[in-house]
């Protein structure tokens, strides 16, 4: 691989690294790519507002079109200045899920296309908003716009061997939500509760629930519910609570299953409610379908990690966190891989974590494998 790209493309990752953008908001980002791909290939470049893609056209098409797809959104989260060199320059804005690195691989990988041509034509889309899970809604309809039979991401991992290239056929990751109850009653003086309708024990009863409301799935795949807070009344001690709220994150290896959860908890928040007289609202966020490999595609990706001598590892179990690249998977066939990034690098989303250059190339030659096959 050329040195000088590859030189250039761990600037631009450092530059992206500086210059953090929250999802939705990924504007400077977007165009520091755009230009790069510009000023080093001479591929196609489509701006969707939000988002865009490069195209490689081949010359003499002898397979059908492939896609490859890497995010580019930064995390709401705190780094400190003087943690690297390149530290975030966006105060509360940080690049600690490797996205930064994701986008800066896949312009290494047009400048390889541009520069060695491929037998088939290459679309690389630069996703936006995958943290919050709205990006890919948007953008994996480029598929069936332009008929895209197959599609692909790389996810970087670390705690794992770099190099290793980890994927299995079905779920590789999990479906999930946030899910917010509220629990409305009455306000009344501390001194007179008899006159008032307080959520505690609905709410109290509604954490114990959880259990049981997960029992009456059963469920063969896992299935997953995690407190994220617990808020009832104000402090205010001459007024008795009239209102609570839980907040959960819900996640399941089967769509169906989870559904059949949530399902599950809200039937037993509306009995609760209904029990002590309280009005009951649910609101979602942050909604990820599951991310379903196909069988096929999985089997390509091992046969190309066989070809470049990549090690490769199959997964016996999803990864518990969640993908929005799933929504590409609804559209086509392909898999999403995840990429060890050495065992001394800090967990995704931990204020230690900072992408490991030295994926870039790693990711450019597994995505050459799978187009060459």
């Amino acid at each position: 691989m050329d040195n000088i790209i590859l030189t250039q493309a761990t600037e631009l990752r450092h530059e992206l690294h500086m210059h953090p953008e929250l999802s939705g908001e990924e504007h400077e980002t977007r165009l520091r790519l755009m230009n790069f791909i510009k000023k080093t290939t001479g591929l196609m470049v489509v701006d969707r507002g939000k988002w865009f893609y490069a195209k490689y056209t081949a010359q003499d098409p002898k397979k059908p079109p492939i896609a490859f797809r890497a995010d580019m959104d930064a995390l709401p989260t705190y780094e400190a200045p003087d943690s690297l060199p390149y530290a975030s320059r966006n105060q509360g804005i940080a690049h600690k899920c490797g996205h930064d690195g994701h986008s800066s691989a896949m312009c290494v990988f047009a400048w390889d296309l541009w520069e060695k041509g491929a037998d088939r034509d290459v679309y690389l889309i630069f996703q936006h908003a995958e943290e919050d899970g709205t990006g890919a809604m948007e953008c994996c309809s480029l598929l069936e716009e332009l008929n895209i039979p197959e599609v692909y991401a790389v996810h970087n991992m670390p705690r794992v061997p770099f190099g290793h290239a980890q994927t299995r056929p079905g779920t590789i990751n999990m479906a999930s939500v946030g899910i917010e109850y509220t629990f409305t009653g009455t306000p009344t003086h501390a001194s007179t509760p008899e006159l008032g309708k307080n959520p505690a024990r609905a709410l109290s009863r509604m954490v114990l629930a959880i259990d049981s409301a997960r029992e009456a799935v059963g469920a063969k795949g896992l299935i997953l519910a995690t407190v994220i807070q617990l808020a009832l009344g104000e402090r205010a001690f001459g007024i008795s609570a009239s209102r609570g709220q839980l907040l959960l994150t819900v996640r399941g290896e089967n769509e169906d299953e989870l559904q059949a959860f949530i399902d599950s908890l809200n039937s037993a928040a509306s009995e609760l409610c209904k029990a002590d007289d309280l009005d009951l609202g649910i609101r979602y966020y942050d909604k990820f379908p599951e991310t379903r490999n196909h069988p096929d595609a999985v089997a390509k990706v091992r046969l190309a990690c066989e070809t470049i001598g990549m090690p490769f590892d199959e997964l016996a179990d999803p990864i518990r966190t969640s993908e929005d690249f799933g929504y590409f998977l609804m559209k086509a066939p392909g898999a999403l891989i995840w990429l060890g990034a050495g065992e001394d690098v800090a967990p995704l989303h931990n204020a230690g974590f900072d992408y490991n250059d030295g994926l870039l190339e790693e990711t450019r030659r597994i995505f050459r494998a799978i187009t060459d096959l």
